[in-house]
This record gives structure tokens, sequence and C-alpha cells, in this order.
């Protein structure tokens, strides 16, 4: 585009200090453009402070000279740090005049204690003429003969102040910019934003953030190929970033997609900058200052992009007017009526509902405006609502308008349905809807209170993987660690392959925990905990789990702690998904239990505890599957305890058994304490579990449960019982031969039968019976129904150690991902 005229505009916090000079100076010059315009704003915070001095003037406060002066040393500070000599003079000897005329106006205003609109103007606009002269000559200082070209825009541009704000007069401007921008021109101008001429040749202004408009306005008069407006932000995000966390850059947008953002609050343009380039065809480019590495938004007349919706956004501050009658049905100029009056009131009317009954109006305008409005309504309908053919006019304050904006909606099924289902799984009641027919924009009104939930629900519909997980975990023992290593493992494949992102934002241990914003990294999660973890705090944890930017959240308990457990039901009621391989909430009493099956069975969450019976291996699914189908139970018994299969595999008589359990400890077979495995407990548990399965009532304390640990040594500590066990060698030892002597095994099995009736204990089993031929630490379970009568069905494996309880409490995690998953 060397040919053709590049616009840049830079902002007030682009143009802050000296430093901000230097670095726009170096932006423009690394460019080669040969026919560049720079649009500038005042310095960061100087348009308010020139305005304050007219305040100040108006209430006849001689302050204000002091406060000129104070400009003056902001300003004297930042040419000094960029300029030297002759330059720095000059520029310095023009600000001195300038501020003179300024105190003469201060001193007229202060003299009739009145400020008019056009002193204001006056006064206000010598920031962007200020910003220009040191811009051009920085430019000058840094490329001598490319730079030191500055045009006041009052000059040029020549606008009429009406109804709908200041209306170029773009003949007299094409012909002032052909006077005063010579043909052969080359090198960068500086021009002033924010000002210009009305008809009579006087100073006016575009209004705040007119120097967007101004920019906009001056690439349309140059024919320019493009223009890039500087800021602070590196372009139109996706929603607010300072509501919404996971907001991201919108790469590329239409004008009318950007008209609609830009109408419903994206702070980053200002819709009237819209109107000239849209004219003219001219791609807008939105980009940072400080990160000119990143290439901002590009806004034309197509965006080439693929996705449907670029934005979700929302106005705040509004009110709901609702006129609603019987009377109204089939009646023709009822909506007439009421916005005529509106429009006669001066109101504003930001969104309409109506239903196809008739039989109600809905508007929402701004809240200072709402009292007026619906005192309009009422009196353009009174004898109606006397009448009783209005039933009523009502207003609901403190409401929002969330919209998602996307010109790729238009014909596209689903965008409503997944905007609307997302705020429904929030809980956001939504009070109206609106479409246009062009369909690039959906409108919810909400309250207020929710609009930030409602804006990080509807993104994270949008722009978020359906299958981002929010993960809390609660233990990271043996199988906690050994889980969050096989998920950053896994980690990358599953966002790859399957669109499955994973995010654990909060470790929790007995006392302590660790919280993310985003998520912890599992590489360094020891060391991120050591470093930062804080005292222990459910509400917390759960709030940092269950953002309302994150679609799904998880909490997985890998405790055997009961007041954890005692937590499921509040989590599941608050929508939070629960795995866990901890026994207690299922084991424990029995309303308790089936208030979980209530709330899982309501779907507002999910609760997953396979791992509970058997670790990795499908036992409960196996069992839930065969009653689902109609087939009868006749009885499930099995080898439910890893250590205790380990124990008695090993077990021959030759070494004691108390060795055996030291050794299988020491190996890591056994629970820190092996009596919580020998007392039998754990099996009991299980067995509990699968009876509520199958729709019994059972209990622990319901039926007998051989207790392996001596009485005796039942309540001393581990070493000293440890130490006594091998008093109690011969006991075994003598269980053992009578089963040998029968040609059988010792094996501690778990029963349950239809009719309810449970055992668990040690028993002895032929040596051709599945029981006896496991491997080490097998579990095995089997199955006697009514079409597995003449041979049962077995599901065998591994059923202890951390890697095999992770990986069922991982495969858990992923069949939660697909029960969660939602079409794009």
């Amino acid at each position: 585009m060397k040919g053709r005229w590049i616009l840049h505009k830079f902002g007030g916090s682009s143009l802050a200090d000296a430093d901000c000079f230097r670095r726009v100076a170096g932006l423009l010059l690394d460019r080669d453009d040969t026919h560049v315009g720079v649009v500038v704003s005042a310095m960061g915070g100087m348009t308010d402070a020139l305005l304050n001095l007219a305040v100040l003037a108006e209430q006849d406060d001689d302050s204000f000279s002091a406060e000129l002066a104070a400009i003056g040393e902001r300003y004297t500070k930042t040419a000094r740090e960029l300029l030297e000599g002759e330059p720095l003079v000059e520029l310095l000897d023009s600000w001195s005049a300038d501020a003179n005329g300024i105190i003469d106006v201060l001193k007229a205003i202060a003299l009739v204690k009145s400020a008019p609109q056009r002193s204001r103007d006056v006064v206000a606009g010598y920031g962007e003429i200020w910003s220009a002269r040191l811009l051009a000559a920085v430019l000058q200082q840094m490329s001598p003969g490319r730079g030191g070209h500055w045009i006041d825009a009052r000059e040029v541009l020549i606008v009429s102040q009406t109804e709908l704000g200041p209306t170029v007069q773009w003949d007299k401007s094409r012909e002032n910019f052909r006077q005063r921008v010579p043909a052969e021109f080359a090198g960068i101008a500086v021009i002033t934003g924010f000002i210009a001429s009305d008809e009579d040749g006087l100073q006016t202004t575009l209004g705040r953030n007119g120097s967007d408009y101004s920019a906009a306005i001056f690439a349309a008069l140059s024919k320019a190929g493009e223009l890039t407006i500087w800021s602070d932000v590196d372009g139109v995000m996706s929603a607010d970033p300072n509501r919404v966390p996971e907001a991201r850059v919108i790469e590329r947008m239409t004008y009318n997609e950007a008209m609609e953002l830009a109408y419903f609050g994206a702070s980053v343009i200002h819709p009237q900058t819209l109107g000239p380039v849209i004219d003219a065809d001219i791609p807008l480019i939105i980009r940072n200052s400080f990160n000119a590495a990143h290439p901002g938004t590009r806004i034309a007349n197509q965006s080439d992009s693929s996705e449907s919706i670029k934005g979700i956004t929302a106005i705040g501050g509004m009110a709901l007017v609702n006129l609603e009658g019987a009377g109204m049905i089939g009646v023709p100029g009822t909506a007439d009526r009421m916005f005529s009056a509106l429009k006669d009131a001066g109101v504003s009317v930001t969104l309409i509902s109506q239903a196809s009954s008739e039989h109600s109006i809905c508007i929402a305008v701004p809240q200072e405006v709402a009292e007026r409005a619906t005192r309009v309504i009422k009196d353009a309908f009174a004898v109606e609502l006397t009448t009783g053919q209005i039933q009523s006019v009502d207003r609901t304050d403190a409401q929002s308008i969330v919209a998602v904006v996307g010109d790729d909606m238009k014909g596209m099924p689903g965008i409503a349905s997944r905007f609307f289902s997302t705020l429904a799984r929030s809980g956001i009641n939504v009070r109206a809807i609106a479409q246009g027919s062009s369909e690039r924009n959906i409108s919810a009104v909400v309250d207020s209170a929710n609009a930030t939930r409602a804006l990080r629900a509807a993104h994270s519909g949008f722009y978020l993987s359906s299958k981002t997980i929010s993960i809390g975990l609660i233990g990271p023992g043996t199988v906690g660690a050994t889980l969050l290593r096989q998920i950053e493992r896994r980690a990358e494949l599953l966002a790859r392959k399957f669109n499955l992102e994973l995010r654990v934002r909060a470790i929790a241990r007995s006392s302590s925990m660790l919280l993310s914003d985003r998520e912890i990294d599992l590489g360094r999660w020891r060391e991120e905990f050591d470093a930062a973890a804080i005292a222990i705090d459910f509400e917390a944890f759960e709030e940092c789990v269950n953002p309302d930017h994150l679609p799904h959240a998880v909490i997985i308990d890998c405790t055997a702690n009961a007041e954890v457990a005692a937590r499921y039901a509040g989590w599941l009621e608050r929508g939070i998904h629960v795995i866990t391989p901890n026994k207690r909430a299922c084991s424990g009493p029995f309303d308790d239990y089936r208030k979980l099956q209530r709330l899982a069975a309501a779907e507002n969450a999910h609760f997953f505890y396979e791992t509970t019976v058997g670790a990795a291996l499908p036992i409960i699914s196996t069992l839930r599957d065969l009653v689902d189908t109609g087939d009868d139970i006749y009885s499930v018994q099995g080898i439910f305890s890893g250590t205790l299969a380990y124990l008695f595999n090993v077990y021959d008589g030759t070494v004691p058994f108390s060795e055996i359990v030291r050794q299988a400890k020491e190996s890591g077979y056994t629970e820190p304490d092996p009596r919580d495995d020998l007392s039998g407990m754990d099996v009991a548990r299980k067995l509990v579990i699968l009876a509520r399965e199958l729709g019994l009532d059972t209990a622990l304390g319901d039926f007998p449960v051989a207790n392996l640990v001596p009485e005796a040594l039942r309540d001393v500590s581990v070493d000293e019982f440890l130490a006594s066990l091998g008093d109690y060698d011969a006991d075994m030892q003598k269980l053992y031969e009578s089963a040998q002597a029968e040609g059988k095994r010792l094996r501690y099995i778990g029963k349950l039968d239809a009719d309810g009736g449970v055992a668990v204990g040690l028993e002895s089993v032929d040596e051709n019976h599945a029981f006896a031929n496991i491997n080490l630490t097998d579990n095995i379970v089997q199955f006697e129904t009514a079409r597995y009568s003449d041979n049962p069905l077995y599901v065998q494996g591994p059923g202890a150690g951390p890697e095999v309880t992770a990986g069922g409490v991982f495969s858990e995690l992923l069949r939660l991902a697909r029960f969660l998953r939602v079409d794009a």
C-alpha cells in the first residue's frame, strides 16, 4: 500500500508520557509507508484536566491558574525528555502562547460565572494540538524529512451540529484537505483529533472519544488503504476481560458485527467511528501500542472467519417497562401510540420485545429515564387503564441486556438454543428476548445481579470447548498424586484429539489448599503447593472450582474422610459433579445415600463412584447393566480386597502370617495401618454399596464381618500391633492346615444374595474354584443371575494399587466428559 495513505490513530493512553511518545514514533518510523497520517488524542488525562479548568473558572475559583501551570509542567517535562535545542524552544513558546489564550477564555468564564459549550470546546481542544505538535517535532528529530509535519484539523474538517451530533460537511472538508495537503506529499503528517470547525469557522469538537471519529473521517478524506487505531488493548475482545477472564481477541470481524458490539458496550470502538470507514470500505485495525507484535483485530466488509459468534457483550443500567392488556390484541396503532409518546418525552428505547399474541409489549430503557417512560406510557393509555382494556404498566429496575453478536448466526440452527441453554444451566432467568430479522444479534434481558454470570456462561458456551471441565482434587496422597500425574500426561492429547480441556484449579489436603485463577501446573503442583498453599476453606475451594465462566465443574475426592463425603450433597445441589473412590458416602447412613441418588437423578450434576468397589474394575456398572436390562440377580460374591487377596495368595504356611503382613506393609500393599484391611470393614462397605445398588436398604452392622485382627491388638499402636501379631500366628496356621487337609484354599470373601443376606469372612474354597486361582492382588467378583446361572459371570483384575485406582477415577472423569458433550 505504498501509494495509498495509511492512517493511524493513537489515544491518550498511548501518549501518556515521554516513553509513550518514543514508542509511537518508533512504530511509525519502522514502517516504510510513504503517505502516513497520524491522528492523535490529548495526552492521557489531559482533556479532563483542561475541562476542569473551565469548571473552576465557572465557580470563580482562581486556582485555575495554578492548575494550568501544573498542566504546563507536565507538558514541559515530557517535551524536555524528548527534544532539545531550537525545536524545544519553539514548542514551549507555542505552548506559552496557547496558555495565555486559555487564561483569557477562563477569565471570561469567571466573569460571567458560566462556561458555554463553545468556550469548553476551545479549552478542551488544546490537548490534541499539543500532542500533535510534540509528536511531529519528535518525528522530525528522529527522522528529518519524514517527520515534522502537523495538520490542525480545524483548518480541514468542517462539521455542523445536528440532533444526531456532529455531521461532516464532506465536500468542504475534501476541498480543505486538498488545499492543506499537497498531492506530492510524502512523509508522516500528524493530525489533531477531536477538534474541528463549524460552518462559521468557529472551533467545535466531535465530542468525547471524538479522536477515533476524526481518524475515520481523515481516512475517508485521504482515501486511505487502511486505518489502525492504537490503544492499550490487543484488539476487540470477545467479551469484557474484566468480567470474563476467558475473553480473547477477535482476529477478524465485519463492520456490522463491530457496529453491534460497539452499540452494546464494547469500549474499544466508538459507534460513530465506523460510519466513514464503512462508507469508504476502508479496513479498520485495532492494535495495542504497548504490544505491537500482536496483529490485533481487523474489521472489514468481509471477515473470512469460521466463528459464527464474534462477541458477547452487555449493557447495564437498564430497566424493563411492560405494557400488558387483553384490549391490545388485534388493535392497530397500540405500538405506535406507545412509541410516539416515548419519542415526545425524549425517551430512547434500547430493546423491544412483543409476543405474537399482541397481549404485551416490553421495552428496555436506560434506568435514569425508566420512571419517566413508565409515567408517559401510563398517561398515554390512561383511558384503557381505567376501563380495564390495559391491565398494567409495570417496571422492573436493575436490568442488563446480554447480547451475542455474529454475522454468521444467520441461517445457522442451534445458536439461540445454545445461548439460552447455557444461561439456563447457570440458573439465570431471562426476562425478555429480542432478535432482529438480520439474525446478527440475539439479546436477553437479565437481572443486573446476574449479568456477569450470564456473560461468563454465554462466553463459555460459544468460545470454550463444551468439554472444558474445572477440577478440584481433595486428597493428593498416593492415589490423588498418581491421578494428577496421569492427567498431566494425557492432557495435551485429550485436548488435541477430543477437544477436552481438563483444568485442575484447586488441590486440597486436610489442612491446606492451593487455588489457581486459571489452572495449576500439574508438572509443578507440589512446588506450587509448598509456596502458595493457604488454610483449608471449603467455601473458597468450591468457588474456585465452580466459577461462573467455566461450563462444568467436578470435585474428585481421593480421601477416606467422612467429613468430606458429607459435603457431596451440597456440591451436587449446586451443580458440581462428584467423582470419588471414597466409600464413606455410599456406605454411610441410608438416608444420606438416598439423598445423593435423588440429587444425581435430578440431572443437575453427576455422581460417579465406580472405584469405591473395584478400583478400575467395572463391578458397579456391570451390576447396573444386568439390572437395567431385566436380569434377575441371585447372588454376588467375590474377593473385594486386593490386600487380603495378596495375603492369602502368598500365605502357604511356611512363613508366619504376621511376617507376610509386615512384608506386605513394607511393599505398599496394605494401608499404613494394616488393621484397616484386616478388619474386613473395607470389604463390608463395598458389600453395602452393592446391596444398595440392588435396591436393598442394607447398612453396616446388619451382617457379620469377620475381623482378622485379634481383639487384644485392635486398640494398640501400629508398631505394637505388628510386634505382637506373631503371638497369634498359630491360629492362622491352624485354619490354613485345616483347609489344606480338605484340598482347599483360604480366601476372604464377601457374599450378597437377592434377599438381602450379606456376609463377610474367611472361607475355604476348592482349589479349582475361580477364587482360588487369581493373581496376587486381583479382585474377582462372581455374578449369578437368571442369565448366568449355570455359568456365572466373572469380573476379575487388579483391585488395588495407586495406578489402578487412579486410572479408574481418570476413566470416570472421561466418562463424565462424554456425558457432558454438547455438539458444536
